[in-house]
């Protein structure tokens, strides 16, 4: 469901939910070439997951080297759109130069919109907005391809065996694009048809994946955190405790899954994730997770913080990849248990990509 208009109060009450740190890259308004400062605010979901913390990390780099003046806010948690609205509505009023937003939903959509009425240059990072163009641009994993090749290496990998599915998503009080992207991709490279790709759990319950037989047991929501994928995978096993196919929204979910498969003594389970982190790759080394799709959070980062800067000053906007609707900025499996025929790279290079914690 598409949230309704945020009220006023709503907005009051983020006040004290969203965390905004002002980071001045200089001393004062003028910029490293002598011009006046170009003023950036970075606006993640959260500022807890790793995920969002380093690409925060990256933006603060790439700004104190550009001579850009950064302010980073984030939600209290992913799906808080009313303290993004709030961090929108004060990078208006202080008259920043544009916008760099992974959005929680579409509630933020009308507040981008009255940013770039104001003038601001907006470019969604990870997240594409629904649609599309609600931002100049996005910079982000193409995260249906990321969905895509663990989906394609899990069916490689099963080798005909059947697929008893969980599959652990972000949200179901919401559409984000990040969520049916991920997971839809997922069930197409299993050879599974998704039916609408934009909408999560309209697919066949049962019937032929490309090696076999599937049913799928759940479609739980994890908020994208540790605590809410042990939950969800406690639901997809009292409905069916012989799940040998977890799919998760990303690596701190995969993580509480896994906590709740040791629980249940759950063996031989195939766990998939997104993200690509550090820890994450460390947890495909150690086997708690067989196949990670990996992004690069820095990168988004800093070629945001650099293409407000170059447009503030009077160069050219950034261009989308050919054949997609943003810029993709890359992804790759990572498995130390290659799938013929799935391109892939192992744990070792994987740590020497990974961002986050070492």
């Amino acid at each position: 469901m598409v949230p309704g208009s945020i009220r006023r109060a709503a907005l009051m009450l983020a006040a004290t939910t969203v965390a905004v740190l002002p980071l001045a890259a200089c001393g004062d308004d003028e910029g490293s070439g002598g011009g006046k400062s170009v003023s950036v605010a970075l606006i993640t979901k959260n500022s807890t997951n790793p995920f969002f913390v380093t690409m925060q990390d990256g933006a603060r780099k790439t700004a104190d080297a550009e001579g850009v003046k950064l302010t980073i806010a984030a939600g209290k948690a992913d799906g808080d759109e009313a303290g993004q609205v709030q961090a929108i509505e004060q990078a208006i009023a202080r008259g920043d130069a544009g916008i760099l937003i992974t959005p929680n939903g579409p509630g933020v959509n009308p507040a981008i919109k009255k940013a770039r009425d104001a003038g601001l240059y907006v470019i969604a990072l990870d997240t594409p907005p629904d649609p599309a163009n609600t931002v100049d641009i996005t910079f982000a994993t193409d995260n249906f391809k990321a969905g895509e090749l663990i989906g394609k290496w899990t069916a490689t990998t099963l080798a005909g065996k059947p697929a008893t599915i969980a599959l652990l998503d972000l949200f179901n009080d919401k559409i984000v694009s990040v969520d049916y992207n991920r997971d839809q991709g997922f069930l197409t490279g299993m050879g599974i048809d998704p039916k609408d790709k934009k909408r999560n759990g309209d697919e066949a319950k049962t019937g032929k994946y490309s090696g076999g037989d599937y049913s799928i047991v759940c479609n739980e929501p994890t908020n994208g955190a540790e605590d809410g994928g042990r939950t969800a995978m406690e639901r997809c096993l009292t409905k069916n405790p012989n799940v040998n196919v977890v799919y998760t929204i990303n690596e701190p979910a995969a993580v509480g899954a896994q906590k709740a498969l040791k629980a249940a003594n759950a063996k031989d389970v195939l766990v998939v994730s997104i993200d690509g982190g550090c820890d994450g790759v460390k947890q495909v080394k150690d086997g708690l997770i067989n196949a990670t799709s990996q992004q690069y959070p820095v990168k988004m980062a800093e070629l945001g913080v650099k293409a407000i800067k170059t447009i503030a000053t009077g160069g050219q906007k950034p261009q989308v990849t050919s054949g997609l609707d943003f810029f993709d900025t890359g992804v790759a499996l990572v498995t130390d248990k290659p799938a013929g025929g799935v391109d892939a790279i192992d744990t070792t290079k994987g740590t020497e990509l990974c961002w986050g914690k070492k």
